[in-house]
């Protein structure tokens, strides 16, 4: 006979086996056709990268370097069109290069404050903040680095 404790430990097993989120979950609409993420990367060491793009009446591409276990996020406006008084631009390329530059490097090296740095006068918006919840990316490729933060749920 089967207690149920175990019978309780299996179904949680299998539970958490169904919910497990893959990387590719990630690339997703965040806002109704017209927002959301992709391209998702490792970058190793506990550090993920994607970009978040915009577009209804304009369009926009931001790219996201997070810590996973501290939860900071480097955040920078790469691409934008009529999204606000300002000249078009697309920086993406450019961008992408400086931060594999820096992820080719020591992680000692590679710091948030180090890639915007070299990020400020390309991109815009550059900033750094604290996240509150846990990245899409972060829960499926680093999900024992949480920490404190609020678990990603994948949205239906």
């Amino acid at each position: 006979m089967i207690s149920k404790a175990v019978i309780s430990s299996v179904l949680i097993v299998m539970g958490s086996a169904a919910t497990a989120l893959d990387l590719a979950d990630c690339d997703r609409t965040t806002h109704v056709s017209h927002a959301g993420e992709t391209a998702h990367q490792d970058l190793g060491d506990g550090r993920v990268q994607w970009q978040t793009w915009w577009s209804q009446e304009g369009s926009m591409t931001r790219i996201t370097v997070a810590d996973c276990a501290p939860g900071q996020a480097l955040t920078a406006v790469t691409a934008e069109e009529n999204m606000r008084d300002a000249l078009p631009f697309d920086k993406t390329t450019r961008v992408e290069r400086i931060i594999e530059r820096h992820e080719t490097g020591a992680r000692t090296f590679s710091t948030l404050p180090r890639i915007a740095a070299d990020l400020d006068g390309i991109a815009r918006d550059v900033r750094i903040e604290t996240l509150a919840i846990e990245p899409c990316a972060c829960a499926a490729l680093y999900p024992d680095l949480r920490g404190a933060k609020t678990e990603f749920v994948l949205g239906g």
